[in-house]
């Protein structure tokens, strides 16, 4: 259930959470494969592959963490001339993007129905600003019903050998609240509210067993690699319970996945390796830049205030799935 780019287009496969995809009971609704391409502007010919990140570029992805909205479609498109830069292609449940390279300056992601017809306008929208040589994820959570979205700000800070950098992205809409702690009693985080992003804490390298506790039930089984930054996304199952699914956001160098998850030198370049962080108490989004936390949607008529650099990216939101399927 694709979308097939054409051959000038370059597409970027979006990877699903392991954890979710392997979690029997998640079931992601709308599935299928998703992808992002590039897109020339309307009767031009097709744009050139979008460069490799500079030191005035930044990264933004997307996250789908809303349990009972079907696939999306991601539009990346310049105000100013409608170019498409980016597409996203049947982005499912807990399905997060690669890094988008991005000129730095103001955004704004705007959702439609996947299966809508063009021309279709936005359902929510949500403004973000990109930073020169910093990283960022754009989710959706929430019930099909309450939308939200919420940006946070990324750190990809490599730790020492033998050490993981995580943290916590709380995205149940069934536990309001969430604890995640090891087998053996660390904790990762306590109180964990919806839509919140914990800091980054730095642990040892290798496979983790996480108990759920709060008002989320389940286990998770993770396994770490030395010298990689991960979130570790707290999402719903089928049967009301929750699952951790562990999302790569970097890796060491001569360990970057296949997929190009991590930023590759143009940010690990520019950075220099830090020490451990304790992961703080959970609430809003930790980290966010200013404006950017946990907000109710934004209402497209914002558009016309942005000036500069601002560009909108079109999401497409399929319609609300049905109650079936162990779904709330």
């Amino acid at each position: 259930m694709t979308s097939s780019p054409t051959p000038a287009r370059r597409t970027r496969a979006l990877r699903a959470g392991a954890g979710a995809l392997l979690a029997g009971g998640l079931a992601l609704l709308g599935g299928g494969t998703a992808h992002a391409t590039t897109s020339p502007e309307p009767g031009a010919p097709a744009a050139p592959a979008a460069p490799e990140p500079t030191g005035t570029d930044g990264w933004a992805r997307v996250a789908h963490l809303s349990p009972d909205t079907k696939a999306v479609d991601v539009e990346l498109t310049a105000l100013a001339g409608g170019a498409v830069l980016y597409e996203l292609q049947d982005v499912a449940y807990g399905q997060v993007s690669d890094y988008l390279t991005l000129p730095a300056g103001t955004y704004v992601v705007s959702m439609v129905p996947s299966d809508a017809p063009a021309g279709t306008d936005p359902a929510i929208t949500q403004s973000l600003t990109v930073t020169e040589g910093e990283p960022m994820t754009v989710a959706a959570y929430g019930r099909n019903a309450d939308l939200r979205t919420a940006v946070y700000q990324d750190d990809l800070t490599q730790p020492a050998d033998g050490e993981a950098r995580i943290r916590v992205v709380q995205a149940s809409t069934v536990a309001d609240s969430v604890d995640v702690t090891t087998s053996t009693g660390t904790v990762v985080t306590q109180g964990a509210t919806t839509g919140a992003a914990t800091g980054y804490a730095t642990v040892a390298a290798g496979p983790w067993t996480l108990d759920l506790g709060g008002d989320a039930t389940g286990t998770a089984q993770v396994d770490l690699a030395g010298g990689t930054v991960s979130t570790l996304l707290v999402l719903d199952t089928a049967d009301r319970t929750q699952t951790v699914s562990v999302v790569l956001d970097a890796a060491a160098p001569g360990t970057t996945p296949v997929d190009g998850v991590d930023t590759g030198g143009g940010w690990g370049a520019t950075h220099d390796v830090r020490g451990a962080a304790d992961l703080p108490a959970a609430g809003a989004p930790t980290g966010a830049t200013a404006g950017h936390g946990t907000t109710p949607l934004l209402a497209v008529g914002v558009l016309a205030a942005l000036a500069g650099a601002v560009l909108a990216v079109r999401v497409r939101r399929d319609r609300p799935g049905t109650e079936g399927g162990g779904r709330r």
